[in-house]
């Protein structure tokens, strides 16, 4: 059996992480077997690298081996690509085509980007994995293949086994093993390393002298994030090498070729589910609003009745006039809680002062028959309650609309909604 240290170089792999060994280290520890392997990790991280390694120690390296990139076919085509298809099958087919899994008979498929499989196909892979039987588009003729399967995907699969994108019994078949390469941030002592390397491939390349980094551009290099990974590194590292004249790269420089390079290099959330979030929050908010006009309507009434008792009508006016005013704002239009809550408002009325001798105080009975009517009305719906304040200010302002609307507080507008919803 070869040794990590061999494997490297045979394969030039860069960098002495512990994590990064690890997978080394169990690719070679099941390439002798035929069992199904899964390799996960971030976007250009170099997953690649471990079914070649996996074929090429394994009794299948005399035989195919094949890469398919999921992801890049076609939803339409990926079964004929995948299994084959008839003369006929389908519009375009013209002659009869084998597929890669009839192709790489005996040897080593590496699916990449396994992930994307449509659901269907995902059902043809799994027979495979199960019998390594798969029938061609179009034929009813059952074929036997016998290759081994390593895929490989940058996405979190128990996240598409939840949202029913990912097959969970194919998921189980694949990860036989699972085979995790960490991403270029976990490998903070192999950063600097691989960037040396990349400038001396691309000096080489472009003939002209390798690019060097100064102490403080190091150390931007190493806290930066790598969003892209090790493919990002390599695409820097070759900008520079052809863009800048100077062979000797300062932090200003290094810095202009690093987006978002102000980003701490700290464990990102991710997958957080903020499923119904923003319904939910409206609905709290639109909760609370009405919770608050319901505090504002009691304190409305009990100040009202508070002030009838004491015989201060003016003062009582003014008062209703401040709350008025503060429910639905200084014009009594246009604001959230009048447009969005109107449903549950009614603006409370003052009654209409008797007539006659202005002297002397008023019958016992009448001084609270106001209180007696909130007690009652306590018992209504506010809806019920808001109908009948409607009816009455049109009673009273003899169906003017307009005045109806300024006694009661609200636009003509929002009034002439109501008239309508209510069928008054």
């Amino acid at each position: 059996m070869e040794t990590i240290q061999a494997i490297k170089q045979r394969f030039e792999i860069i960098g002495s992480d512990v994590k990064l060994n690890r997978a080394i280290e169990k690719a070679i520890q099941v390439a002798p077997t035929d069992i199904s392997v899964l390799v996960t990790g971030e976007s250009g991280v170099g997953k690649e690298s471990i079914p070649k390694i996996i074929h090429s120690l394994s009794h299948r390296k005399h035989a195919k081996y094949i890469a398919v990139n999921c992801g890049a076919i076609p939803e339409g085509t990926i079964d004929s690509e995948l299994f084959g298809h008839e003369k006929g099958a389908f519009t375009g087919a013209t002659s009869t085509r084998s597929g890669y899994f009839e192709v790489a008979d005996g040897g080593t498929i590496f699916l990449d980007e396994v992930g994307e499989l449509p659901l269907t196909t995902q059902v043809r892979l799994l027979r495979v994995l199960e019998n390594g039987e798969f029938l061609k588009v179009g034929s009813s003729q059952v074929q036997k293949t016998n290759v081994r399967i390593v895929a490989a995907t940058n996405i979190n699969m128990f996240e598409a086994i939840k949202k029913e994108k990912f097959r969970e019994d194919l998921y189980y078949r694949l990860s036989t093993v699972e085979i995790n390469i960490p991403a270029l941030r976990e490998r903070q002592g192999d950063i600097h390393l691989l960037f040396r390397k990349f400038a001396s491939d691309f000096g080489q390349k472009y003939k002209m002298p390798t690019i060097r980094l100064e102490d403080n551009a190091v150390q931007l290099l190493l806290k930066y994030r790598w969003p892209g990974n090790i493919r990002q590194l390599r695409n820097i590292a070759e900008q520079i090498s052809v863009l800048e004249e100077k062979r000797l790269i300062s932090l200003t420089t290094l810095n202009g070729y690093l987006p978002n390079s102000g980003e701490s290099n700290l464990p990102a959330v991710i997958g957080s589910e903020k499923k119904g979030a923003d319904f939910s929050n409206e609905r709290e908010i639109l909760y609370k609003v009405l919770f608050d006009m319901k505090g504002d309507l009691n304190d409305l009434k009990k100040l009202t009745l508070e002030l009838l008792k004491n015989k201060d009508t003016e003062k009582v006016q003014e008062e209703n006039e401040n709350l008025i005013r503060k429910i639905y704002g200084e014009n009594g239009e246009g604001t959230p809680r009048e447009e969005e809550t109107t449903k549950s408002v009614e603006v409370l009325q003052l009654p209409e002062p008797t007539t006659g001798s202005t002297s002397g105080p008023a019958p016992r009975e009448d001084k609270y028959h106001f209180a007696e009517e909130i007690e009652e009305e306590e018992t209504l719906s506010l809806q019920q309650r808001e109908i009948e304040l409607i009816k009455k200010s049109l009673e009273r302002n003899r169906g003017k609309r307009k005045a109806a609307a300024s006694e009661l507080g609200i636009s003509e507008r929002t009034l002439y909604r109501k008239i309508k919803q209510y069928d008054l």
